[in-house]
């Protein structure tokens, strides 16, 4: 990834784990640094403090720091890795859940969308995540989340899976979005998620968890080959002229 502009400042990448480029955005306490892993998993650092996003053992994460807050978005396996929050999560660190996840994580903190809390020391609103248009797969209202996390003074927003519902286009100072695109069945297409980022305006953007025929694929225990990487361009292209700085995140290594 390049180096990425928050504001005015200008902070240079860094190497992050396992030589992926790791962004850092200015805040008060210290910069954001913001990793991202495969598909829709992150990992952000601010202050000592360690989250994980949707962590996911498809990804290599053999250099993931251990977290002191997970969340998750939604209850499927590409989402909602067992095994992967346990590698990953500290002794007792909590872990923020859509209720439908509480099977799976029977000690996780369910979080509705429209609330908003403060966690191990961090503060987290969940936003609502669902579809509009009917169909397969089907992300019925309530039943998976959106966050916006308060780090330094910055708000950074992890769009999960969803449309541009009016809950997104209600968000106000966002510095750093990750928006889903190219989601089954025509939802979120790169157009319609660029229209959606211009509704709310985030400083910086990131269209993440945009290769459904790469996941399709590991999912049917294949192997996937390079990424795709469709869409990208005409995201990009229907957001110029806008004061938001579009960026792309390398989520789908090739194997």
């Amino acid at each position: 990834m390049r180096t990425l502009a928050l504001a005015a400042s200008v902070i240079a990448a860094s190497v992050g784990v396992n030589g992926l480029a790791a962004d850092r955005f200015p805040a008060t306490g210290g910069d954001i640094v913001i990793t991202p892993f495969i598909h829709s998993s992150i990992q952000v650092e601010h202050a000592g403090r360690v989250i994980q996003l949707d962590p996911w053992s498809a990804g290599d994460l053999t250099g993931a720091k251990p977290a002191d807050l997970i969340l998750v978005t939604d209850d499927v396996g590409h989402h909602l890795d067992v095994t992967a929050i346990q590698r990953l999560r500290k002794a007792g660190a909590p872990i923020v859940i859509p209720a439908a996840a509480k099977a799976k994580i029977p000690d996780g903190t369910v979080l509705a969308n429209g609330a908003a809390t403060t966690i191990a020391g961090i503060g987290v609103e969940s936003i609502a995540a669902y579809d509009i248009k009917p169909g397969e797969p089907s992300h019925p209202k309530g039943e998976a989340n959106g966050y916006v996390l308060t780090l330094g003074g910055k708000r950074i927003y992890f769009a999960g899976v969803t449309e541009c519902v009016p809950e997104i286009r209600a968000l106000k100072n966002i510095d750093v979005a990750f928006v889903p695109m190219n989601l089954p069945v025509e939802r979120m297409t790169p157009l319609a998620a660029a229209e959606c980022v211009k509704a709310f305006k985030p400083k910086v953007v990131y269209p993440y968890h945009h290769d459904q025929e790469w996941v399709s694929r590991l999912g049917r225990g294949g192997v996937p080959g390079a990424p795709s990487g469709r869409g990208l361009q005409e995201f990009r292209d229907a957001l110029k002229g806008e004061s938001i700085d579009v960026r792309f995140a390398d989520l789908y290594p090739t194997r």
